[in-house]
């Protein structure tokens, strides 16, 4: 079992125990020590700056995402007895002590099934008040909407603005991404755009898997939220534009099962996410509009075909783009997706830098050689095969247009495969 203790500073440790991870939530520790680091230093300026004025279980909600980043980074899945899976006991602070008790048991399943590791939440009460008191007047802003830099946020940005929709749009500080989700922004209006970032700093090594790194954008996004007003029926809406074949991830082979896979926007995370929401009656809503659609119909059916053309190749969905020095490495699975939506939407792909490597056809990369054969499995033995149980959690209407997602997706990455003569 690996521990990790995030803290404000009114609630700094009296003594520091060896072997247990400590993060500090929004300052940097005057402790000079290798197990103790810190995270959201910038965030309370931030939300200063963004005029943004929270309730108490917003703010104590994003207290628990801080600590469930940090510790996501600081235990390693190599360290672990089957080189993958944690056992993590994560203890956060917060003010309403006895709600949060009543979502422990919600809160840990959902972090299972977010990362795949066994979490057990530890709650402690905040006697002192720390989230911002001051008070701003409302943006005219009708929803917030996540904006990732990436190709389906930029086509949801496009598609609001279209629709006669003012997002205040959200964006995590992304070393490569920033100045392209300003521009996004800046496209569809002015003065639209929080952009956060949480800044998990810890001495040593840091686990790259990252699994849980989608929370703290829905928390982010959660606390821009209190920038606008309810709407009509007293609700706000969190757009989350995601197409659904990446937000089910389907595992291409059987290596990649459970949490091998990412689950950043997955429906049942979605689903569970909102029932705690709902649990602390906070009257948002996440909503999905690109859930039934892959992400080359998520281009065709762009609203303004025009603007979408002038910027979506200056977006990011490379796993490794930083690695490459800001470049798409062109083999791993998003890049795949990326260059099928590019092929299924007939625009000439003009990627921003273009990517590491061009040509697919004698590829040793791994993604390559697994889209390959989850093509040929779909073309011999038919999509329920490949798909097996990984659509139980839905009903039958539910299933039947994930089923046609994932269907037409492969199909997609099958004609950049056959485009290439990989296939």
């Amino acid at each position: 079992m690996s521990k990790v203790i995030c803290y404000p500073r009114c609630c700094k440790p009296s003594a520091y125990e060896d072997g247990t991870f400590y993060f500090e939530v929004f300052s940097t520790p005057e402790e000079n020590l290798t197990n103790v680091g810190h995270v959201g230093v910038q965030i309370l300026k931030e939300m200063h700056r963004s005029q943004i004025h929270p309730s108490v279980p917003a703010f104590d909600f994003l207290m628990i995402a801080l600590g469930v980043v940090s510790a996501d980074k600081a235990v390693l899945r190599s360290e672990c007895a089957d080189g993958w899976t944690r056992q993590i006991e994560l203890t956060v602070y917060v003010h309403q002590y006895n709600k949060w008790l009543q979502e422990k048991k919600q809160l840990e399943e959902m972090l299972r099934f977010l990362t795949g590791d066994f979490w057990t939440i530890y709650f402690e009460k905040l006697d002192t008040p720390i989230y911002p008191e001051k008070d701003y007047p409302l943006r005219s802003n009708d929803c917030v909407c996540l904006l990732s830099g990436g190709m389906d946020s930029l086509v949801g940005a496009i598609d609001l603005h279209e629709e006669g929709r003012n997002p205040l749009f959200l964006s995590q500080i992304v070393r490569g991404d920033a100045d392209h989700q300003r521009a996004y922004a800046a496209a569809v209006g002015e003065d639209n755009l929080c952009q956060w970032s949480n800044n998990v700093k810890k001495h040593g090594r840091t686990e790259n898997s990252t699994r849980a790194r989608s929370i703290i954008f829905f928390a982010y996004a959660l606390l821009a939220s209190y920038g606008i007003d309810y709407n009509e029926v007293g609700r706000k809406e969190i757009i989350v534009p995601e197409n659904g074949y990446i937000s089910l991830n389907i595992p291409l082979n059987r290596m990649r099962i459970g949490s091998l896979s990412t689950k950043t926007t997955h429906p049942v995370y979605m689903r569970m996410l909102q029932n705690i929401w709902d649990d602390l009656d906070l009257k948002v809503d996440l909503v999905l509009p690109y859930k039934y659609k892959t992400k080359g119909e998520v281009l065709v059916e762009c609203k303004n075909q025009e603007m979408m053309r002038s910027l979506i190749f200056g977006s990011t969905s490379c796993g490794k783009y930083q690695r490459h020095g800001l470049r798409h490495c062109g083999e791993c699975v998003p890049c795949l997706v990326r260059r099928a939506a590019f092929l299924k939407a007939g625009l000439e792909d003009d990627t921003e830098n273009g990517y590491c490597v061009e040509l697919l056809k004698g590829s040793n990369s791994q993604d390559v050689a697994v889209a390959t054969m989850a093509c040929i499995e779909v073309q011999n033995y038919g999509i329920e095969r490949f798909i097996k149980s990984a659509l139980s959690f839905c009903d039958l209407t539910e299933r039947i247009e994930y089923l046609g997602v994932v269907s037409r997706g492969v199909e997609e990455m099958r004609m950049l495969l056959i485009e290439h003569d990989v296939l």
